[in-house]
């Protein structure tokens, strides 16, 4: 006989009285125009200018574009992909698509042609909403895509300017002459919201499906004070890309909170950048490590300060010592490492000190802050060896990190292949190390990863070391065979000048931070180390131009 304890009503039965509120995303852009509806949204135009808007506004257009979507056939479940930077509009379709119950689909404009084709194919997208910019693209590739029917422009100007593209219509017509009324959400939390493609450094794209409740739950993970701590007080520039891994959680966070947004637009070098952080009075910005690079330049040339930054999110890349303690040292902004996948929604962990890491000395701290970080409720990992035993907690062992939880991928898109290990955790391909305050630290990426004559070296801190050199623009370390060792490291340098390009200047650098056996066998100087697709340095293109040297 089970003892209930509740008037003799089996427990293993018993559910809760709460109300069945589904997790969709429209949720956070109706509450926000309900809370926060006066509360802005800026985006740089063109021109330099800024076109703004509020919350209410956003809303009422998103809603509109669901209906004008409907009358050209789109219905829920079907993918319209977008093909844009970070702007106001970009917002509305995002909104305007997942409120109805499709799937948005962003698209990064800097994929390879037919990686951009090969993608859109395997998405079956019906409609592309594009930003004029990118129309180019779409022109050389029209033909080879399968199932789009319409395409949506985003632009000022019409579509009398691009008679090369069949099929298609300006965003502002459509949206102000539709009369269909969709209601939006009304589906189950778990349909999906989200389709983002990985960027292909190792094959073909892979398709990453986010459901509603996974976005929502992210969302609410992102503003929690360990994490990014947003608040309605905030006002949030997003400079990573919305098609990269969206926009780190911040398009659905910010009107989460009611925390004005502010979008940059194409403009993204450091005096563009710098302009808009102080006339919009930004307190909390994310973005690559190159983009902070050129931020750090423009305010060492110009002798420039930050009045309203307060706290700014590296990630997509590991943080460079000089960057943490350049902003944190000179300029008193908080820097916070974030790290995670596109499999992941993105956010893994985040570097936040504990008490117990604050009361150690600065360089201390530093150390900690140069780790990936903790990880937030809800993202179970851990490290395995070879044998997938898990391994201590020590800060010493180094083993293949893995990763589980409500935001983490469990497939991939139109793939029979199984990406999970027998206890539901996902291979992030990370070799990495976890200590006892719980931070994380990656050693390199398992393909990044050097080994030398049995024992691991790490690429990424041969280049974390280098980048704070005076004289480096960008550097990478890779892999090259070598018949005694196994592998060796080779370190790659974009210098500053000619003058710069001093091998033994590097050399001597190095010598007394990493231990001998590290120390490349040789460095090559570059005009341009290449930029990949997602702002990060492409390995990838590296090792192909220089490994078999």
């Amino acid at each position: 006989m089970t003892d209930s304890g509740f008037d003799g009503v089996n427990l293993e039965q018993r559910q809760g009285l709460m109300q069945q509120w589904p997790l969709t995303v429209n949720r956070i852009i109706d509450h926000a125009a309900r809370w926060h509806g006066n509360v802005e949204v800026v985006s740089r135009i063109s021109n330099g200018g800024c076109a703004r808007s509020t919350y209410s506004e956003v809303k009422a257009r998103a809603e509109r574009l669901s209906g004008a979507l409907h009358d050209i056939g789109v219905r829920p479940g079907d993918c319209v992909a977008t093909l844009a930077w970070n702007n106001l509009r970009h917002l509305e379709a995002w909104y305007g698509i997942m409120g109805m119950g499709a799937v948005c689909h962003t698209l990064n404009p800097r994929l390879f042609a037919d990686h951009l084709e090969y993608i859109i194919n395997i998405a079956e997208d019906r409609v592309i909403i594009v930003e004029d910019c990118f129309l180019s693209i779409l022109e050389n590739i029209q033909d080879k895509l399968k199932s789009v029917n319409n395409i949506i422009i985003l632009s000022d100007d019409g579509i009398s300017n691009y008679p090369n593209l069949r099929n298609t219509i300006a965003y502002e017509d459509i949206i102000n002459n539709t009369n269909s009324q969709i209601t939006w959400g009304d589906f189950d939390e778990n349909i999906a919201a989200g389709l983002c493609f990985t960027s292909g450094t190792t094959g073909l794209p892979k398709g990453v499906l986010y459901s509603h409740r996974s976005n929502f739950l992210h969302a609410i993970m992102c503003m929690t004070p360990d994490v990014f701590g947003i608040s309605s007080s905030d006002v949030i520039m997003p400079i990573v890309p919305m098609f990269h891994a969206n926009a780190w959680g911040l398009t659905f966070t910010a009107p989460a909170a009611g925390a004005k947004l502010v979008f940059p637009g194409s403009q993204l070098d450091g005096a563009s950048v710098y302009e808009l952080l102080e006339t919009e009075a930004v307190t909390f910005s994310a973005a690559v490590p190159t983009v902070w690079q050129s931020l750090l330049t423009f305010l060492r040339d110009t002798g420039s300060r930050l009045s309203t930054l307060q706290r700014m999110v590296v990630g997509g890349a590991a943080l460079p010592e000089h960057i943490l303690r350049s902003y944190q040292d000179d300029f008193g902004i908080r820097v916070v490492q974030a790290w995670g996948m596109t499999e992941m929604s993105p956010v893994g962990t985040v570097s936040t000190l504990t008490p117990g890491v604050e009361k150690l000395d600065k360089d201390q701290k530093y150390k900690y802050s140069l780790k990936q970080g903790r990880s937030p409720l809800c993202v179970d990992m851990e490290i395995f060896n070879d044998n997938n035993e898990p391994l201590p907690h020590d800060g010493n062992s180094m083993g293949y990190l893995k990763v589980r939880g409500p935001w983490v991928a469990n497939s991939y898109i139109n793939s029979e292949d199984d990406i999970l290990d027998d206890n539901g955790y996902f291979n992030t391909g990370d070799v990495s190390t976890i200590d006892n305050y719980g931070f994380m630290h990656i050693v390199d990426r398992s393909k990044d990863i050097i080994k030398s004559g049995g024992e691991w070296i790490s690429s990424i801190e041969i280049e974390n070391i280098i980048a704070g050199h005076p004289e480096v623009v960008l550097c990478a370390v890779v892999a090259k065979d070598d018949a005694k060792w196994g592998e060796r490291p080779i370190l790659i340098i974009e210098a500053k000048d000619e003058s710069s390009k001093n091998k033994d200047t590097f050399l001597s650098f190095l010598s007394d931070k990493v231990a001998k056996w590290w120390i490349p066998d040789e460095i090559i100087f570059v005009d341009k180390i290449p930029i990949g697709s997602t702002g990060k340095i492409d390995k990838k293109a590296i090792r192909n131009e220089f490994a078999d040297r």
